[in-house]
């Protein structure tokens, strides 16, 4: 009989249609690999050498305004220019290649520059929903813009070069690989079924609660079936909505809430400030209705065993497919287990 539990099995990501591998028996293994000391996460309210902390100059020698909760700004060494000009390269079909325009934008989360999203208050994070839901409308506003992907980068081991809480916002000309794949797999679900992908495997989620983490009047918080990552979360909203200029104020603060909670768990699994990428995925812009879409955001976290041991997609992860030894099932276990109250707090 099919066990989840014990034989290695694939399953499918509905989001790209790609394979993971599952090799729950391997979690016994012995770890004989790569140990870091754990890193200290004792920081000042205020650095006066950080480019993001309000008063300070950035690296480009502007000054921070004294601001008093979000803040946002044109990154100082963007990934991305505005004034790039449009165009496309071709030699025999071979070697091809077209120029990138956008913009991108940092958002510092808070003046404190001693917090993280899981110890911020509800109504601080919704400032930076808020903060957020403004900046799209104003970047769709350009019409150049097809696509604008909102993600935070969590911890020097996610590659963040400032431990200030913040996130960005890339907004660009085309649509990005990540946003190609899941637009084929929504939209040919809708045009199948007539509802949204996510709504229907929401609806199944929520039916056997297995790997359900936070579930509110507005949103989910879960272990996705397909999850890469150790500990992989997936938020979707229970209304099908595009983007997150649909989200009314109560939506906003069930979100403020749900990444308050959803943080606060992660932080406590290993009584460590939790690295992670996250990001929300939502409809492109200024090309046409886009109904398949549902709003959802991804967490991406590289712990795996402790604090200090994380997974890498190395080998076959790279030449093949994703592959993990953890469940999603334990996984999802092992986040409701934890504390709604953050650790530094008791």
């Amino acid at each position: 009989m099919f066990s989840f539990l014990d034989q290695p099995h694939t399953r499918i990501n509905l989001l790209t249609g790609e394979k993971i591998l599952v090799s729950p028996h391997r979690s016994k293994r012995p770890w004989q690999g790569q140990v870091e000391d754990a890193a200290t996460d004792e920081r000042p309210q205020y650095d006066p050498k950080c480019y993001l902390c309000p008063g300070n100059a950035r690296a480009d020698g502007t000054m921070n305004p004294d601001y008093k909760d979000s803040f946002v700004f044109v990154n100082d060494f963007s990934a991305l220019l505005e004034d790039s000009t449009l165009e496309k390269y071709n030699e025999e079909d071979l070697l091809q290649a077209e120029t990138e325009k956008g913009i991108c934008k940092v958002i510092s989360f808070t003046p404190r520059h001693d917090l993280t999203l899981p110890e911020m208050d509800t109504e601080s994070i919704k400032a930076v929903v808020d903060l957020w839901q403004r900046e799209f409308e104003e970047l769709a506003q350009k019409d150049w813009i097809k696509y604008i992907q909102i993600f935070e980068n969590k911890g020097a081991i996610m590659g963040c070069s400032n431990p200030h809480p913040h996130g960005q916002i890339w907004a660009q000309s085309s649509l990005p690989v990540e946003i190609q794949k899941e637009s084929i797999q929504l939209k040919k679900y809708y045009q199948e079924k007539g509802k949204s992908l996510l709504s229907a495997y929401l609806e199944v989620e929520l039916k056997k609660g297995e790997r359900i983490i936070v579930d509110n009047e507005h949103f989910v918080a879960l272990v996705p079936f397909w999850a890469a990552w150790p500990y992989e979360t997936l938020v979707i909203s229970k209304r099908h909505i595009t983007n997150i200029l649909e989200f009314t104020e109560d939506e906003k603060m069930d979100l403020a809430k749900t990444l308050q909670e959803l943080t606060i768990r992660y932080d406590n699994i290993f009584k460590t400030s939790f690295p992670y990428s996250a990001g929300m995925h939502q409809a492109p812009i200024n090309n046409g209705d886009q109904p398949a879409w549902h709003w959802h955001m991804h967490f991406y976290p590289p712990l795996l065993r402790s604090a200090t041991v994380k997974k890498f997609m190395v080998g076959y992860e790279m030449l093949a497919n994703p592959q993990r030894d953890i469940t999603p099932e334990y996984a999802a276990e092992v986040l409701r287990n934890q504390s709604t109250t953050h650790y530094k707090q008791k």
